[in-house]
């Protein structure tokens, strides 16, 4: 079993840092290169560039009431989530479909009541 994880490319688990602008103000995220390349996909799927999502990302879990304090988990949930979510059947594999075109009230009413029964 484990040999399918340590097998794997080690580029995987390797780092890299990014720098963008949120708000005029300069961050940097460090992320494995696994993360950056399905947080590179989500984006790509709704027609942004990396950085677009990334602030957009940032703007909404705002406003929905997060603390931005560990973004960075916050980014490696969003790409796992991704997967789970495609693993589900909820957001399509085929990456022509944006991610803003699904019925995200309509998933997460059924996630929540998977949870709750």
């Amino acid at each position: 079993m484990c040999q399918l994880f340590t097998n794997a490319d080690p580029t995987l688990w390797s780092s890299a840092t990014r720098s963008l602008r949120i708000d005029g103000m300069v961050t940097s995220v460090r992320l494995e290169n696994f993360f950056w390349t399905i947080l590179e996909e989500i984006a790509k799927r709704d027609g942004m560039n990396l950085p677009q999502m990334i602030t957009q990302l940032y703007h909404e879990s705002i406003d929905s009431g997060h603390d931005p304090g560990n973004f960075t988990s916050f980014l490696r949930v969003c790409a796992v989530r991704y997967l789970t979510l495609q693993l589900s059947g909820d957001i399509p594999h085929q990456t022509n479909i944006p991610i803003r075109s699904l019925d995200a009230d309509r998933i997460l009413a059924r996630e929540f009541e998977q949870q709750h029964c």
